[in-house]
């Protein structure tokens, strides 16, 4: 695994011009739904921010499709269906199997659907379509100490968004300092399908979203 790993990793910053771009979202409105939502759930039946982060790339990436794309020799192949390929660390390395079809996927069905897919990949039972159709990569370490980090992007993708830990810190609003659970999210794009316009775009519209938690949450746009 390792050597695989490495050979992929390698191939992506040598062939992939990255490009990255940061943000900072404020999250409390958002944690707010998933406390509200987990009253009535326990255990491994709670929604995760992970499944959150999900839901809103799936209805982002519907609506700037040059994210979730291939790039292969003759350009990019654009994806109508969004499979998030979500980072999984195991004892001897990292996965990072795709969640099909998360455009259908709710935030409770892609926090059920997100289960599922960990306990397959732990258990070296993940399906062929798992390992090799994912359009676009989430790598949340937010149950670590991180703050941020940068990804590198998982080829033929074209785009990784990576997440630290929602932590409380001070934020000028409207011109006083209070405090707001900020989650720094960063967005690797591959420079050649990827224009910084169109990426920054993106981010933006995923920062609006995570702010004003709607429809979108429970299938909506």
């Amino acid at each position: 695994m390792r050597e695989a790993i490495a050979r992929r990793m390698s191939q992506s910053k040598r062939t992939a011009p990255h490009i990255y771009l940061t943000t900072d979202v404020e999250m409390d409105a958002a944690l707010a739904v998933l406390a509200e939502r987990n009253t009535s759930r326990a255990g491994a039946e709670r929604l995760s921010v992970t499944a959150l982060l999900i839901r809103a790339l799936a209805v982002t990436l519907q609506e700037e499709p040059a994210l979730n794309a291939h790039w292969t020799d003759d350009g990019p192949i654009l994806y109508e269906a969004v499979n998030v390929g979500v980072a999984i660390a195991l004892d001897d390395g990292l996965i990072a199997p795709a969640l099909l079809g998360c455009e259908a996927l709710d935030l409770a069905a892609a926090s059920a659907a997100l289960r599922a897919l960990t306990e397959r990949a732990r258990a070296g039972k993940l399906r062929s379509r798992e390992l090799t159709d994912a359009t676009f990569t989430l790598s949340n370490l937010g149950t670590f100490p991180v703050s941020s980090f940068a990804a590198i992007i998982n080829p033929p993708q074209v785009g990784i968004l990576a997440t630290g830990r929602a932590q409380a810190r001070p934020v000028v609003v409207d011109g006083s300092i209070a405090i707001r659970t900020i989650l720094t999210a960063t967005l690797s794009a591959d420079h050649r399908a990827v224009d910084g316009a169109a990426a920054a775009r993106f981010l933006g519209r995923l920062k609006e979203r995570l702010e004003a938690p709607g429809a979108w949450v429970d299938g909506g746009t």
